[in-house]
């Protein structure tokens, strides 16, 4: 399915590239063999690394710049003075259909704001939002938006509804995702005005995507819903929430075996279960945030992310370009449409 997939690689960004970029090439490689990479960044600095592996060397194409977007640099200077940077122009090489999906590790808002001018919203999308998957009881959700839009209103929130319904089926597999939005309690009069205008949407028996309702904060680890819909701002509190809650019990943990002689017995007797709870809940795992709702496919890597976890990050792109993630997303737009649910129709018929 991978076959003939093109990806664009930002080989500058991210705390540890050029060298965590082409050892997660590498490794992403194994899984999808017929991929090919456009690695964009200093070729002085790319071309030794790549003569570490010839396989992923003859798959891969450098294109020299020596500008890269730095991480402390704004959004707004990023799009003034980096059209020449590594990232601006594996963005470009999206938008001009030379690869079919962007990764990168570096700056956030850089790359929001760089693939939002570039690549451009879909019609019928306003906002493109930020979304993850993650560990939960049931299996994995997804969650959006993570940062993109801190205010949100019913309109946004709806479409982020669709954008999460397609994701989960695209990159989760699920057949028929369901979808919650995160508020206050689960109760109809909850939340403020946007929340509850965008769940009577939502709920109208016309609307093809399979709304649950309100869903709340404990929600999110039970895995209730498949996919969970709120705004940019309560949407990172709640992801950094989550991985500092999972790093603080990693290290419960430690400490408890560590404590004494007992504990440390205990240990090797516990090391087989506890490995593979430190697999579950490994965030390199579930390391690449997608900008969805772009007329392009655009993945954002952890910017301290190693080799493994930005080879995961590739894998989210190939996921989303081999199972036709763009295609779905305009053909349940004209579903929407045509049930009369989306925020443009509704406008419309007023």
């Amino acid at each position: 399915m991978a076959e003939g997939i093109v990806i664009a690689l930002d080989a500058m960004g991210g705390d540890h590239a050029p060298e965590m970029v082409v050892r997660g090439a590498h490794i992403a490689l194994k899984r999808f063999p017929h991929v090919h990479f456009q690695l964009f960044g200093d070729e002085g600095k790319i071309r030794p690394l790549l003569a570490k592996y010839k396989k992923l060397s003859r798959r891969a194409t450098v294109h020299h710049t020596e500008e890269a977007v730095s991480g402390e640099a704004k959004p707004s200077q990023a799009l003034r003075s980096g059209r020449r940077s590594s990232m601006r122009l594996a963005i470009d090489a999206v938008a001009e259909g030379k690869a079919h999906c962007v990764v990168s590790a570096g700056n956030t808002g850089a790359l929001m704001a760089m693939s939002k001018v570039v690549l451009r919203t879909v019609p019928g999308i306003d906002r493109p939002a930020m979304a993850s998957y993650f560990p939960t009881r049931r299996g994995e959700s997804v969650m959006l938006d993570l940062g993109a839009n801190v205010e949100c209103d019913a309109d946004n929130l709806v479409q982020f509804a669709l954008l999460g319904d397609v994701f989960a089926r695209t990159v989760l597999g699920l057949v028929q995702p369901v979808v919650g939005l995160l508020n206050v309690g689960s109760e109809e009069l909850k939340g403020h005005d946007a929340v509850r205008e965008a769940a009577a949407r939502l709920r109208e028996n016309s609307s093809p995507i399979s709304f649950y309702g309100f869903v709340e904060g404990d929600d999110i680890g039970a895995g209730t819903v498949d996919v969970i819909v709120t705004d940019g701002f309560t949407g990172n509190i709640a992801l950094k929430t989550a991985e500092g809650t999972v790093k603080l019990v990693i290290e419960f943990f430690r400490s408890a075996f560590r404590h004494s002689m007992l504990g440390r017995i205990g240990y090797l007797f516990a090391r087989g279960a506890l490995n593979r709870l430190r697999g579950r809940l490994d965030p390199r795992k579930y390391n690449g945030a997608v900008f969805l709702g772009l007329q392009g496919i655009a993945v954002k890597s952890h910017g301290g992310a190693d080799a493994l976890s930005f080879a995961n990050a590739i894998s989210v792109a190939v996921d989303m370009k081999a199972n036709g993630f763009l295609d779905k997303i305009r053909e349940d737009l004209q579903r929407l449409h045509a049930h009369g649910t989306s925020p443009k129709a509704q406008s419309a018929a007023v």
